[in-house]
């Protein structure tokens, strides 16, 4: 049986949400943060810590950054549904739906942890007014109540580290001469490399995606001869 384009979709957003959320819970309910693993030797560690703001490790001006991010994400969310429905709709190429898909799956993603970790999960990074910065908590979460956090206010889980390439930069560099050279530094989580993966996948076969629109574009409409034009080429 052969789905359609939308039920494929719907598919791949509901496989990457589940497999990004069955990590996550297992690495919140099985480790403490800063613990790690090796996966592949060096380069490819599965190391948890907790992120209160963007993508990749990134945050956002404290406990109200944090909640502007969340609301924003919700936004954003609905305005890629909103579209996605459009391209389906619009009969695109399948390839940019499932883009599309894998886009809204990583922000559905992270906007889970947001919204209900603080709320299921009796340990996780808190805000701390007194120094103006999230502070990390020991031992192993555990589902139960009350949470760390309100609706909205939990933390994103990340565990994807790859340290591929470490060094110094030399020493005659301005501003960063000596210093240890890392990358790649940010922690991740699977959303976040749904999210990537679909804004790559689009780049580099953007001209494939929209070649169909620009021959639409090139088509021009026949020329429409008027009644009274007609009537003075008979003449």
């Amino acid at each position: 049986m052969k789905l359609s384009i939308s039920k494929k979709a719907i598919l791949l957003v509901f496989t990457v949400l589940f497999v990004d959320q069955l990590v996550k819970i297992l690495i919140k309910t099985h480790m403490a943060m800063g613990d790690s693993f090796r996966v592949l030797g060096d380069k490819f560690l599965i190391h948890f810590t907790e992120n209160p703001g963007m993508a990749f490790g990134m945050q956002f001006g404290g406990e109200a950054g944090k909640l502007t991010l969340s609301i924003f994400r919700i936004i954003a969310v609905i305005g890629i549904c909103w579209y996605l429905i459009h391209l389906i709709k619009t009969k695109v190429s399948g390839g940019l739906v499932l883009c599309f898909a894998l886009i809204l799956a990583g922000a559905i993603g992270n906007i889970l942890d947001s919204a209900f970790y603080g709320l299921i999960f009796n340990k996780g990074m808190t805000f701390n007014p007194a120094i103006n910065d999230w502070v990390p908590y020991y031992g192993v979460a555990e589902f139960g109540k009350p949470g760390y956090a309100g609706f909205l206010s939990g933390c994103v889980v990340d565990m994807l580290y790859f340290p591929l390439i470490q060094g110094h930069y030399p020493s005659w560099l301005p501003i960063w001469g000596g210093q240890e050279f890392l990358f790649f530094r940010p922690v991740f989580n699977i959303a976040d490399s749904s999210i990537t993966v679909g804004v790559f996948l689009i780049l580099i076969f953007q001209k494939r995606f929209f070649k169909e629109e620009k021959k639409d574009e090139e088509i021009k409409e026949p020329d429409v001869i008027k009644p009274e034009e007609q009537n003075l080429q008979e003449i």
